[in-house]
């Protein structure tokens, strides 16, 4: 393919995508087949000779679309949103023509000082802590784009170890394994955190212990204090807490305001999961569950749940960038420049080495959108969610189990005199003839990780602007 037909067909794809999302609302949200379906749609190895375009494109409809789980349909449900827009796409489409690899401020210097601008801008909007910014005269923290909030907590969680472990050796002024230093770490997090943390203690071989919550499925910072005295009694060194801020099954709040200040006095490293919620903050009405904030050694967001910025786009800051460096660096011959004492070279804030230019569409849809329509947009999906909250309490037949926050409702089908096992199996039925009907997709969400309880279903509300 030639520029001039590059040129063309860009233009018939640029059609397509906004017809499909022009009338993405008329498409069935969840897929017909089997696993294995397009392996009797596909040739069993690859073409020798090129192929004409049309063929390829034509193969859209034929091979792909029936396959597609259609997240930016307004019946879509499940998990979280993930919206997308026009100006988050014309970022990517300029980013990958580019197609820099931006490991260092030499191997791209825009890449790097947009990332850096455009997550000062964040920071500022969210009114996030000012030692979180790069630019700010007492200030060792600073932002970056990673791909998934996931990763974020492992950076953070290996952060926090390499720390603890140099600290320890520090104190105890002998040669010590870290490996025998790791075996005795244990980190926290409440019973609603997500999967990701319990990944993270999995990689780095580091003891995970998931605490009670409150009847608002919230972590008080007197269960942390609690645990930690635990710990320290059987010979353990707690050293990091993941504190959430709108849990993925019900969107709960930990108490930020009394698990900080235990983390400042045990000396624990406090990583803040705002995931979902981040985004809401635009808002200075929706700030409160912040309190505490101030406490934070590292702070995560995807801009890619209800931004309107489309997927991989997750917001971190960290407190102090040089414990991250101490973590990450290595440091060949052949990566090195003339300014790496001077510039951010964002590879030794992260685990791979390579890095898009995410920043493009990050700044496209700030510019585009505006403070003012994001907080708009924001709201308008909350008022969407108290909409739906009131119907569900209008009608018997179902129940709201947990309060509402931001824009995910949780509710339950009101089943009388029956156990709790038949109870979420009545309930779990529910879902799976929902989902057997192909035109909406809900998930189900479970009270707590630590007992059987009550199962109910979440809908998050996607609504597209």
């Amino acid at each position: 393919m030639q520029a001039e037909e590059y040129n063309r067909r860009g233009k018939e794809m640029v059609d397509y995508i906004t017809k499909y999302l022009g009338s993405i609302r008329e498409r069935r949200v969840i897929p017909d087949v089997k696993p294995g379906y397009m392996r009797q749609l596909l040739p069993e190895a690859a073409p020798t000779e090129p192929e004409d375009w049309e063929n390829i494109f034509n193969d859209i409809e034929k091979v792909i679309m029936p396959g597609v789980v259609h997240w930016q349909s307004p019946h879509m449900h499940a998990y979280y949103p993930s919206l997308t827009s026009w100006p988050s796409m014309l970022g990517d489409m300029l980013a990958d023509a580019i197609n820099c690899v931006g490991f260092t401020w030499a191997s791209s210097p825009a890449c790097t000082e947009l990332e850096m601008n455009v997550m000062d801008w964040l920071c500022k909007a969210l009114e996030l802590p000012s030692f979180f910014l790069h630019y700010h005269p007492d200030s060792r923290g600073g932002g970056i784009l990673q791909s998934t909030v996931s990763e974020s907590t492992l950076v953070a969680l290996l952060a926090a170890r390499k720390d603890k472990i140099l600290q320890l050796r520090a104190e105890l002024d002998q040669d010590v394994d870290d490996s025998v230093i790791n075996s005795r770490l244990v980190a926290y997090a409440s019973d609603q955190a997500h999967s990701s943390v319990e990944k993270a203690g999995l990689i780095s071989l580091v003891k995970i212990r998931f605490l009670p919550t409150d009847d608002e499925l919230s972590l008080r910072g007197d269960t942390l204090k609690q645990a930690i005295q635990e710990d320290r009694a059987r010979g353990l060194v707690p050293f990091l807490l993941c504190s959430t801020l709108g849990t993925t099954g019900a969107c709960a709040f930990d108490k930020l305001s009394e698990l900080g200040p235990v983390c400042e006095e045990e000396g624990l490293w406090l990583h803040v999961d705002a995931a979902y919620a981040g985004s809401a903050y635009f808002c200075p009405e929706l700030r409160w569950s912040m309190k505490g904030i101030e406490f934070a050694h590292s702070f995560v967001f995807n801009p890619s749940k209800w931004m309107m910025v489309h997927f991989d786009c997750t917001a971190f800051w960290v407190k102090d960038k040089y414990k991250l460096q101490q973590t990450f660096s290595v440091d060949p011959v052949y990566l090195r420049h003339e300014n790496s004492l001077a510039a951010t070279d964002f590879m030794h804030w992260q685990i791979p080495l390579s890095r898009r230019f995410r920043a493009l569409k990050l700044w496209f849809v700030l510019r585009s959108f505006g403070l003012k329509n994001l907080q708009a947009h924001i709201r308008h999906g909350i008022e969407m969610a108290k909409l739906l909250e009131s119907h569900i309490r209008s009608n018997t037949d179902f129940e709201v189990p947990a309060k509402r926050h931001l824009g995910l409702v949780v509710f339950c089908l009101k089943v009388c005199n029956l156990s709790l096992y038949l109870n979420c199996a009545v309930n779990y039925k529910y879902v799976d003839l929902i989902v057997f009907t192909r035109k909406s997709l809900l998930t189900c969400a479970k009270k707590s990780r630590l007992r059987l309880v009550q199962w109910w279903f979440v809908i998050y509300l996607n609504v597209v602007s």
